[in-house]
């Protein structure tokens, strides 16, 4: 795994519509140095350029900004960078706009009084190939998704290979690639996606992303059979 240092850091490039906004993310980064900014834009459509331009490791973006809003500018930035991160730094704390920016192919959904240590955290991580999102993020959508009793109930028991395919969603992959990664078919990783959305009572890719991500340690520990 790389290793990034002052001489080798992550490149960022930022958006925010609010001079104020970006200059605290600059003062929450500044204190590692192995983060540098390389430029900031203040609407979308300067995002996009400014990616095309600097080529960067990740982008971090707002969600509101003007001519172009940030999961609009994620969309157009993974579907021509995918191997790109980018996160989105928001005070929007509800499951529309979640569902929107994974759709879009976020690699994690801040918000935004997040603290300098997660920030950087969650920097590294998406580097590693991890999904990140703030704790009260996932607080907010597991009460409005998961049912109460269910923090009750009997563990789901998954398959392996169901397990693999879960794993592999909360990464963010999609079918043709989970496909492509265990050798399978794309039918029959649909079939698998289909069947865990069944077990656990749910109606749409958006919603199994969702769910793979807040439970994913929770499912890489129960029981699972062949």
């Amino acid at each position: 795994m790389e290793e990034f240092s002052e001489t080798n850091p992550i490149r960022i490039v930022m958006a925010d519509d609010h001079e104020v906004v970006r200059a605290g993310i600059r003062r929450l980064l500044s204190v590692d140095k192995s983060i540098k900014i390389l430029d900031e834009a203040s609407n979308g459509k300067d995002l996009v350029d400014l990616v095309k331009y600097h080529n960067p490791d990740v982008v971090l973006t707002d969600i509101m900004m003007p001519i172009q809003n940030g999961i609009e500018a994620t969309l157009e930035i993974k579907e021509k960078y995918n191997f790109m991160c980018v996160i989105m730094l928001t005070a929007y704390e509800d499951s529309f706009h979640l569902d929107k920016a994974l759709s879009a192919g976020a690699d994690g959904y801040l918000s935004k009084d997040v603290g300098a240590k997660e920030l950087i955290e969650s920097i590294h991580n998406v580097m590693k190939g991890d999904r990140v999102f703030s704790k009260s993020i996932i607080k907010l959508t597991q009460k409005k998704y998961i049912p109460e009793d269910s923090y009750e109930s009997t563990p789901i028991i998954i398959t392996k290979r169901e397990q693999e395919i879960l794993n592999l969603v909360s990464n963010g992959k999609t079918s043709a690639e989970i496909a492509d990664k265990l050798f399978l078919s794309v039918r029959t990783v649909e079939s698998h996606r289909y069947n865990l959305m069944q077990k656990l009572g749910i109606k749409n890719a958006a919603g199994l992303a969702r769910y793979s991500i807040i439970n994913k340690d929770n499912f890489q520990t129960n029981k699972h059979i062949d």
